[in-house]
């Protein structure tokens, strides 16, 4: 299939497009650049373009005679978007209303979505299953199970059939440590662990060691970026067969504390990372772990790198071999 990835220049969509490639299929990159990295583009054609240019955008549908879409473009850092709401609801819903009218307008039906977890919100059961309430307790939260409700009322209207995965959180690198997380500035645990053993960042802090946890820290849900990307083909695959729409969760199933992570980290770069202890930041759950029963028994998905080391280590041979990112 001829594919196109908006956010293909970025951290997940770039092991995606490294997937896709992989198993044959056709991929057209198309990306603004503002945060991804054409250097991660790692084959396939380039589009350098905005979601706000539909004129670009139905060109490039029409010169690569697009059959399906895997949709990751998007503004996504929680803190942001609570103080700039318009910029998150303008690229999340807007210019994602531009995506989904090119694609009825060239009768392309097929969309995989890049979701998030953030729009559950504070949930009490764990693991999270797909079928719990959505009280999203941000604006990218917001904008992303809006997206969602969009599509399904696309499904609806225009018969465009649409698979959403929510992540929960992705970590590590490809195998062949061509390409991994580079985000300017950097937000997540891992990746941040990992610059502190390379001495890039002069303190690691804790936010919040009186959880009600085993270990006073929270537990997340870590999941490899190549079994995220895994989960995009099997979806994009499954729609082209003729499966309905549908919502899946993507996590490991089991949690790590912020101190494990750390101390495996340190395991795995041979040297103790210290970290302190810091105050809670508001918003943070206790527990966040994701069920992936559901994806795991309708589209077969089974994650490879399930273990945090395994995780870890991936990750290290990307940031130690590129201290500076691409």
């Amino acid at each position: 299939m001829n594919i196109l990835v908006t956010g293909g220049a970025g951290y997940i969509g770039s092991h995606v497009v490294k997937e896709l490639l992989d198993t044959k299929h056709q991929v057209i990159t198309y990306d603004n650049l503002q945060k991804g990295h054409k250097e991660a583009v790692l084959g396939g054609k380039f589009v350098e373009g905005d979601l706000a240019d539909k004129e670009l955008l139905t060109t490039t549908f029409k010169d690569y005679n697009i059959d399906a879409v895997i949709h990751l473009a998007a503004d996504s850092l929680v803190g942001e978007s609570m103080e700039e709401p318009a910029k998150y609801y303008q690229n999340n819903m807007v210019n994602g209303l531009n995506l989904l009218d090119v694609m009825v307008e060239n009768n392309v039906k097929n969309i995989v979505f890049s979701s998030t977890a953030a729009t559950y919100g504070d949930v009490d059961h764990i693991p999270i299953t797909e079928d719990l309430p959505k009280e999203p307790t941000s604006v990218y939260g917001r904008s992303k199970l809006f997206f969602e409700q969009i599509m399904q009322d696309y499904d609806q209207a225009y018969n465009l059939k649409y698979i959403s995965l929510r992540y929960f959180n992705a970590s590590g690198a490809d195998e062949s440590g061509q390409i991994g997380e580079d985000h300017n500035p950097e937000t997540h645990l891992i990746p941040i662990v990992l610059q502190k053993a390379l001495g890039q960042r002069d303190k690691l802090a804790i936010f919040g060691t009186d959880y009600p946890t085993r270990d006073g820290t929270c537990v997340r849900d870590y999941i490899h970026v190549t079994d995220l990307a895994q989960a995009h083909i099997l979806g994009i695959e499954a729609l082209a067969d003729g499966k309905e729409s549908s919502i899946y969760n993507l996590g490991n199933g089991d949690g790590y504390s912020v101190k494990e992570v750390i101390e495996t980290a340190s395991e795995v770069v041979g040297k103790e990372i210290e970290a302190i202890a810091g105050e809670r930041r508001a918003g943070d759950p206790a527990t966040l772990i994701a069920s992936s029963e559901k994806i795991k028994k309708e589209l077969g998905w089974k994650p490879q790198y399930g273990d945090l080391k395994t995780i870890i280590a991936t990750a290290w041979q990307w940031h130690k071999n590129h201290p500076q990112g691409f």
